[in-house]
Formats: structure tokens, C-alpha cells, sequence
């Protein structure tokens, strides 16, 4: 039985991977402040013998034994990322720094979850590893990309200079249960307002694309990539497949039965118009590929988001 660490568990992807950790006979230790995060995601493991929930936040050192951290912790959608800022940067560097302090101390195995906003508005299509991307250094997004972006320079120092076994992984745009209601990501968005036949507010002309990857797939892909040797990445993690918003929309809108039109506003300020990621080596080095199309993923989410809001 491995002791693993998880910060930022109480939080969309987290609260999934703390519940697999579980399932697979880990003693997890869930670290979170709740800014983004909440008790009701990790409820069923909270009297779990095996589950430690601690309320912390990784700007302040931690000192406990565990073999293995996926450091999770960071507001992920733009508008809990732009409420504060300072304090998002602050939780990908100085808390990235202490948990990498923490993995050097016990010896454990590190995976950093990146973002694919490290590429910025990228040039480069689909996105690969080797790119550097194009990211506006002192935009209002900035906080959340060039933050990612100083934690992957620290996991390949601390692994060079310190021998760490660190493993960074760019996640790409991922949705299922227990996402928030109101974090402005566009499928949870998207999904409210079809729900409640409101119009689905979409930003720009609609012609920007993305790629989503349902949260069990990202899970699959997360554990087997600690579990690797020899390995650090960057490695791209998301779905490969291509939609545009307007495509996006009209799906959803057809599978919850909506009454919603569409309407369209400005396209905020360096909101990137290509997201795909090349997951070439997510196959080669995991064996991993997404098992779940958009269709069946939207279906499940959208009857996940129909019980969430009835409790509302």
C-alpha cells in the first residue's frame, strides 16, 4: 500500500483521482483550502480508513510521509483564476516549490499537472511537447500560464539537480462530475444554461476549436504515467478529436432536450482560438488512448449537472 499525496483533491479532477487512489488500495491524503474545491466531491471517502483529508494550503510548507504527490492544487478556469491572481501564482510557484521540497525530503515520485494553457495562443497545430508556445506574459490569463509555466521549469530542475523523479503532465480540456456549476469552463456552462433554457452564451464567432477529454480517461492517464520510469515528459494528456464551440453547443443543446438559442458576445483577451493536443507520445510511453467519445461524455455529464442542480 502506497501513501499518496494529493493536493488539490477536494476539487474537480482531484476528488476523481483520490476516489480511483482509494479504490486501488492507496492510503491518500487529500490536501486542499477549499478555494475551488469542496467537502461534497471527496464526502463518500471521508470515513474511508484509508483517506486523510487535511485542509492546507501549499503556499505554507507541509510535513508529512508519503511516497508519491500529484500536486493538483490551482484554481483551473479563468474566472476563479482572475479573482485572485497573486494568489494563483503564488500556488503554482512558491506551492509547487514546497511540494517538490516535501518530495525531495521523503524521496517520493512527483507528477506536476500542467495545462495546456502553456501554449498560449499557440501557432503551432496540433500541439506539440517540443512547442514553447505563444503566451502573453502580462495578460490577465498570465497568471494562471506563466504560473504553469514556472512550475515545469522547477520539476526539471529539482529532477536535475536534485534527482527527483518528477513527471509533468500538460492536461488538456477535461469535463465530467464534479465540476462547478458556476466556474465558467464552457462545457459546465454550457450544460447550466441548456439546462435551465437559458441562451448559451458564446464568446466570439464560434469557429474556435477545442478538444475535451472525459475525466475517467484523464484519470487512466495520470496514474499510468506515475507510474512510468525513466520518463518525465512534458507529456500531453487530453482528446485528440477537434470541435468547435458552436459544434459544442449544438450537442449539447440536442441532448438535454433545450429550448436554448445561441448568442454570441466578444472574444475575451488572449483566449486561444486552436486547442489540440498531439498525444503521440501519450501512446507510446502509457499505452494510453481516450476511451470515451464527446457523445457518451456529454450524456453522462449532463445528467451528473441535472441531479447537481435539482440539490441547488
Amino acid at each position: 500500500m502506497k501513501k499518496i499525496l494529493v493536493t488539490g483533491g477536494a476539487g474537480f479532477v482531484g476528488s476523481h483521482l483520490c476516489k480511483r487512489l482509494v479504490k486501488n488500495k492507496n492510503e491518500v491524503i487529500c490536501v486542499d483550502n477549499l478555494y475551488t474545491g469542496y467537502r461534497s466531491n471527496i464526502y463518500e471517502l471521508l470515513n474511508h480508513p484509508n483517506f486523510q483529508f487535511i485542509l492546507h494550503d501549499i503556499t505554507f510548507p507541509l510535513y508529512i510521509e508519503v511516497d508519491e504527490i500529484y500536486n493538483l492544487a490551482c484554481p483551473a478556469s479563468p474566472i476563479q483564476y482572475q479573482k485572485n491572481p497573486v494568489q494563483t501564482i503564488k500556488t503554482s510557484v512558491i506551492g509547487t516549490i514546497n511540494m517538490l521540497g516535501l518530495a525531495k525530503r521523503t524521496n517520493a515520485k512527483f507528477l506536476q499537472a500542467s495545462t495546456s494553457e502553456i501554449y498560449g495562443d499557440p501557432k503551432v497545430h496540433p500541439q506539440t511537447e517540443d512547442y514553447w508556445g505563444n503566451v502573453n506574459p502580462i495578460g490577465i490569463r498570465s497568471c494562471y500560464d506563466e504560473g504553469k509555466r514556472c512550475a515545469e521549469t522547477l520539476c526539471m530542475d529539482y529532477n536535475r539537480q536534485y534527482k527527483i523523479d518528477t513527471k509533468i503532465a500538460r492536461i488538456f480540456n477535461t469535463y465530467g462530475s464534479n465540476m462547478d456549476t458556476n466556474d465558467g469552463r464552457v462545457i459546465s456552462n454550457f450544460i447550466v444554461q441548456s439546462l435551465k433554457n437559458k441562451n448559451i452564451t458564446i464568446y466570439g464567432d464560434g469557429h474556435q476549436t477545442r478538444s475535451f477529454c472525459y475525466i475517467d480517461d484523464l484519470i487512466d492517464a495520470l496514474i499510468k504515467f506515475m507510474r512510468t520510469k525513466n520518463f518525465i515528459g512534458p507529456l500531453n494528456i487530453g482528446n485528440s478529436d477537434e470541435f468547435t464551440i458552436e459544434d459544442l453547443a449544438k450537442k449539447i443543446i440536442e441532448f438535454s432536450s433545450s429550448k436554448s438559442v445561441l448568442v454570441y458576445k466578444k472574444l475575451p483577451i488572449d483566449d486561444p482560438k486552436q486547442r489540440k493536443p498531439n498525444i503521440t507520445n501519450a501512446k507510446k510511453f502509457l499505452e494510453w488512448n481516450p476511451q470515451i467519445n464527446l457523445d457518451i461524455g456529454l450524456k453522462k455529464t449532463i445528467e451528473w449537472f441535472k441531479k447537481k442542480l435539482t440539490e441547488v
